[in-house]
């Protein structure tokens, strides 16, 4: 039915529109669809992620932690940003009734016992969409045996992601045989951006890594790495967001922890609200009682 004559309106011809820019670096130019998945994986209010990675088993198998991810993780999981995981855990294991978001392992091959360097692209991008997951993750081994292979697969991911509205996130990769120095970081992150990756995962490295992030056009996901003391690991997640990073990927520094739930609330605390590492150890601490699953009763 047409509006009767007359009727009072409001165009605020005297108020401009606003000019929306997006808040993460490097992303101002990307489609609606792209950057509302970015959206899920970083918080708009302050620009920074905490991702859970738990995709461990797609090279080594049942890794200490993740024996029984419905036992061990779940609990974790409405505490993070993101949930890195394989497609096959997110099928079995994760509740489709969760929200938080998925960033997915894209990348495969070879198990512990091969070249690592050796993988191609393990997951359609139809079935990542289908999965309704926020972001891709591939491997790039800049350096390795397959270095060409590996950036082949990210910017094939690139394309299917620009075409499907679905990020990708480089993964730097660090063999026994690569050296982790900010000069050598640079190069791989770069590298990454260069040729497509809308954010970077990487590992942190005391000497530079400010230089790291400076030299990145998009965000920079600070990789946990190996299993290290609370303490050190808070450090390693604060210093890496005060230097530039937009947030921490971590896993076994959280699921081997003997207080996972704390470590995870510890790791928010120092990501999002600026807690200093001892600070946020205190929040580790005062949850040392929280029970997750069946560890604490081993």
């Amino acid at each position: 039915m047409p509006e009767p004559d007359g009727d009072a309106k409001n165009f605020y011809a005297d108020v401009p529109a606003p000019s929306q820019g997006f808040f993460l670096k490097g992303s101002g130019s990307l489609d609606w669809g792209m950057s509302n998945r970015l959206a899920r994986v970083f918080r708009p209010d302050t620009g920074r992620t905490v991702m859970l990675a738990i995709d461990h088993g797609y090279f080594q198998g049942p890794t200490t932690g993740l024996e029984r991810v419905d036992l061990n993780i779940l609990p974790l999981v409405p505490l993070a940003d993101a949930l890195m995981c394989t497609r096959g855990i997110l099928r079995s294991t994760i509740p489709p009734s969760s929200r938080t978001s998925v960033v997915l392992r894209a990348s495969g091959g070879p198990s512990i016992l091969k070249e690592l360097s050796d993988e191609q692209i393990a997951v359609d991008i139809e079935d990542a969409a289908r999965l309704n997951v926020a972001a891709l993750a591939v491997q790039v081994f800049i350096g390795g045996e397959h270095e060409t292979q590996s950036v082949h697969n990210m910017t094939r991911l690139v394309d299917l992601g620009l075409r499907y509205g679905m990020p990708v996130m480089g993964v730097t990769a660090v063999g026994k045989q690569l050296t982790r120095d900010a000069k050598y970081i640079r190069l791989a992150c770069r590298i990454c951006a260069e040729l497509g990756a809308q954010f970077v995962k990487t590992y942190y490295v005391d000497d530079g890594f400010d230089t790291v992030t400076a030299s990145c056009p998009v965000p920079i996901v600070m990789a946990g790495g190996k299993k290290l003391p609370e303490l050190d690991a808070l450090t390693m997640a604060h210093r890496a967001v005060t230097e530039g990073a937009a947030g921490v990927d971590m896993g076994r520094n959280i699921f081997q922890s003997d207080n996972p739930l704390g470590m995870m609330r510890a790791v928010v605390s120092v990501v999002h609200e600026g807690s200093s590492p001892v600070e946020a150890l205190e929040i580790y601490r005062s949850s040392k009682g929280a029970s997750i699953g069946h560890r604490s009763k081993r």
